[in-house]
């Protein structure tokens, strides 16, 4: 039977999630937890359930919760969030795509989510509540740390580290060895 699981954040990043989560098949999504406004909405086939105030109602009947708030000009409320259901007492599982690669030599935190086509290698170490947005490629030996999202169609060279709650942006590129910290622009060459 599937484990069920709340999304937290009913936006666009959100219906990425639910295609991964649907893809591993091992958890059963309840619903959605967003604003009050948004209760009785759709978001694909799964319906806004509650809104942030309804979570420890949520805890009583489902113990998985995933942030499926996006991440872009900052991750506060990512961060907020993650602390508020760790407060609870949510089980915050890592989701992965099984169309991502990710080396058996790698360790992913909790929260994390990696998106379909991303390729993690060996000796990785990505810290909880990431976004690995689909197709990043994280090479050997690097570090993210906690609450960054690691864009679209990104590559991190091997023994970066990325300090925690930074943003690298869609088709970034960075040299390896180096450290990275902050906002990364779509498109950026860093060295």
């Amino acid at each position: 039977m599937k484990e069920k699981i709340v999304l937290i954040g009913g936006g666009g990043h959100c219906h990425s999630v639910i295609d991964v989560i649907e893809q591993t098949n091992k958890y059963k999504i309840i619903g959605i937890v967003d604003t009050k406004e948004n209760i009785g909405k759709k978001v694909l086939d799964y319906e806004v359930i509650a809104c942030d105030d309804d979570l420890e109602t949520i805890f009583e009947t489902c113990k998985n919760a995933i942030i499926t708030v996006g991440q872009i000009e900052s991750n506060k409320i990512r961060v907020k969030l993650f602390n508020k259901l760790k407060q609870i007492g949510f089980k915050l599982p890592v989701i992965i795509s099984p169309f991502a690669y990710v080396s058996k030599y790698s360790f992913i935190g909790e929260g994390t989510v990696v998106m379909h086509q991303v390729l993690i290698n060996a000796n990785v170490k990505i810290g909880k509540n990431c976004i690995i947005n689909t197709k990043a490629l994280i090479e050997h030996d690097c570090v993210v740390e906690d609450n960054c999202h690691i864009s679209t169609a990104s590559v991190i060279n091997g023994g970066v580290v990325v300090k925690e709650n930074s943003f690298f942006g869609s088709n970034a590129t960075s040299k390896q060895c180096i450290e990275i910290d902050g906002f990364i622009k779509a498109g950026s060459l860093v060295k």
